[in-house]
């Protein structure tokens, strides 16, 4: 007669495999969504939440439960581009900067300090410079899996190409073009059938001079896509009527070069970050395998550059919203994300700076100026003057190109205004505000996040990445 224990332990074993215990049921999609702020720093994250919601309140970066901090120096430089970085978090590893998804001897340029190009083509040589690592979307799509990338800059700027090409030189925008395209010359072959959505801007590198494009080999890209399954949208209205349920792969070209700042933009003509955040889910959420997503807020570190804070701040808050979009979707389609991984980082940071001792301003308003204003004491509301007696801003730069010789008395008004460009402690040319070297932030949410925790190497996101979800 069977003793008790051993008829539980039979009748659990009989459930569990009724349940899903059983080998040959389908496993359930895994899915990874990696949003990454191009530039958003510590400062900047900090800025922009005060910008948004006050002191006080909160951005949804700041609920996800999982943190860490991230190094974010290239194997060549203390501090990084955008390439080298984002290509540590896709592929693991460190390589110099300018360099898209190349191992890390690769040189974006030669021995007399010349880059690799000709314009917008590369010139890379075809031995002896380095070789292509594998990203994190080429180990998805061999797995079977939906893959996809979405930002507001260019589909080819560095970010996003690191997910897809291989490049020496990043700068290199009409050849990155033509590895995403499926069976033409110089595709990317380790993508399978190719990526299933691509949106963004960057319409310049897909079409021929001839069609008001940069490419100088005739090609018109958009029409190879289109005979190879895409749906190609250009416009809002195109791409609201692109329908998930009957669109398999979309590549969405809104603009010939970047897509506008978040103030700036048309929501009638361009569609926003949360927008085509919304759509690259509903298209790859149909792959019964799962997904790979990466979304990134790409205008941010634009801003920077200029230093329009206002400008960087309100297109941080536009990436926040996408995550917020993004887990809402994601908790829909599988509620407690067990299943589900998002990350959320920055490739650097930048040279913005909170100055102080200002008042608690709270959030920005139409009649109030915020962290975008003019410094007032804490004890007293009262301006707060540099030694020459002028008022001066909560918002500067550690280097940018407003430097003025003499400094004036500056209002509200002008410093809150979208084209103001914050004063800088060194003078730079107009555009040339740099990256910083400072750790920047992580946050993640669902399947596998409680890895990520301390302080980190950019490197280490990828096999964080890879052993969450088992790519």
């Amino acid at each position: 007669m069977l003793k008790p224990a051993f008829i539980a332990v039979a009748i659990a074993t009989t459930l569990l495999a009724g349940c899903g215990g059983n080998s040959s049921a389908p496993a359930a999609p895994k899915n990874v969504l990696f949003f990454l702020g191009d530039g958003m720093g510590m400062n900047t994250l900090t800025a922009a939440r005060i910008y948004k919601v006050g002191e006080d309140g909160e951005l949804t970066i700041d609920t996800l439960p999982e943190t860490a901090f991230v190094k974010t120096y290239s194997n060549n430089a203390q501090v990084t581009d955008s390439a080298p970085s984002m290509a540590a978090y896709m592929t693991g590893v460190k390589m110099n900067n300018e360099v898209i998804s190349m191992t890390p001897e690769t040189s974006a340029f030669d021995a007399t300090g010349k880059n690799y190009l000709n314009g917008t083509d590369s010139t890379c040589p075809t031995s002896g410079n380095g070789s292509a690592v594998t990203t994190l979307l080429e180990l998805a799509k061999a797995a079977g899996w939906g893959t996809g990338a979405v930002t507001t800059t260019r589909v080819t700027h560095a970010t996003p190409a690191v997910t897809y090409a291989h490049i020496c030189h990043r700068d290199a925008e009409n050849t990155i073009a033509a590895q995403a395209v499926p069976g033409g010359l110089g595709y990317n072959s380790a993508l399978g059938d190719g990526l299933d959505v691509l949106l963004g801007g960057g319409r310049q590198f897909f079409l021929p001079t001839a069609s008001g494009g940069k490419r100088t080999d005739g090609r018109d890209l958009t029409a190879e896509l289109v005979t190879k399954g895409y749906t190609y949208v250009k416009t809002k209205t195109e791409f609201d009527a692109a329908a998930a349920g009957s669109t398999k792969k979309i590549v969405g070209l809104f603009t010939s070069s970047h897509m506008s700042y978040d103030l700036d933009r048309d929501p009638a003509v361009e569609p926003s970050l949360a927008e085509m955040t919304t759509k690259a889910i509903d298209i790859l959420s149909k792959n019964e395998k799962g997904f790979f997503l990466m979304v990134e807020g790409g205008r941010i570190d634009h801003a920077l550059h200029e230093t329009t804070a206002k400008k960087a701040l309100q297109d941080t808050v536009a990436f926040d919203d996408a995550i917020k979009t993004a887990i809402a979707k994601m908790k829909a389609i599988d509620p407690d994300l067990s299943n589900t991984l998002i990350v959320v980082t920055a490739d650097h940071d930048h040279t913005l700076v909170l100055n102080g001792y200002a008042a608690r301003t709270g959030a920005t308003t139409a009649s109030n100026p915020g962290v975008l204003g003019l410094l007032k004491n804490f004890v007293t509301g009262a301006l707060n003057l540099d030694s020459g007696g002028n008022p001066f801003t909560i918002i500067g730069f550690g280097n940018g190109e407003n430097r003025p010789v003499n400094r004036s008395a500056l209002s509200d008004a002008q410093v809150a205004d979208k084209t103001y460009h914050q004063e800088a402690a060194i003078p730079m040319a107009a555009g040339s505000e740099t990256h910083g070297g400072t750790d920047v932030f992580l946050g993640a949410i669902g399947r596998g996040s409680d890895k990520f925790t301390g302080v980190i190497n950019n490197t280490e996101v990828f096999n964080l990445i890879r052993q969450s979800v088992g790519l």
